[in-house]
């Protein structure tokens, strides 16, 4: 891994969820050469998080990740996904590289809301990979 790498993050994102954005900055600069829409988090996606916390009280934090990458699945290109993943020496089918980008989007969102106080996290650990 290059030195520094792993600490470049998107806007609003804090590393607490999401380790490494390395395949999303790949994915947007695989975008950018096709010409592809960018997957990116989006302010509705914010207040939908903020209204289902709203609504449910406590949340489990795995269960709304789950939540969000199904939703960030439609915003992934499979083919563009895996070449960016492929750029990191990694190779995935397209499915595996399209779910694992929405699970950089899901995280990403969720680190966003915690940034915006939208969410708080108390006594949560995710699994690790």
């Amino acid at each position: 891994m290059e030195e520094g790498r792993a600490l470049r993050r998107p806007l609003l994102a804090n590393g607490c969820i999401v380790k490494d954005y390395e395949p999303l900055y790949k994915y947007w600069e695989v975008a950018e050469k096709r010409g592809v829409e960018k997957a990116t988090i989006r302010s509705e996606d914010v207040e939908y998080v903020k209204k289902v916390v709203e609504a449910s009280g406590r949340v489990s934090l795995l269960e709304l990740k789950r939540t969000l990458s199904f939703m960030m699945l439609d915003r992934v290109n499979g083919e563009i996904a895996k070449e960016a993943y492929t750029m990191l020496g990694l190779e995935l089918n397209e499915r595996e590289a399209r779910e694992k980008l929405a699970d950089i989007l899901a995280g990403w969102l969720l680190e966003a809301c915690l940034t915006l106080n939208v969410i708080s996290l108390r006594g949560w650990r995710l699994p690790e990979d």
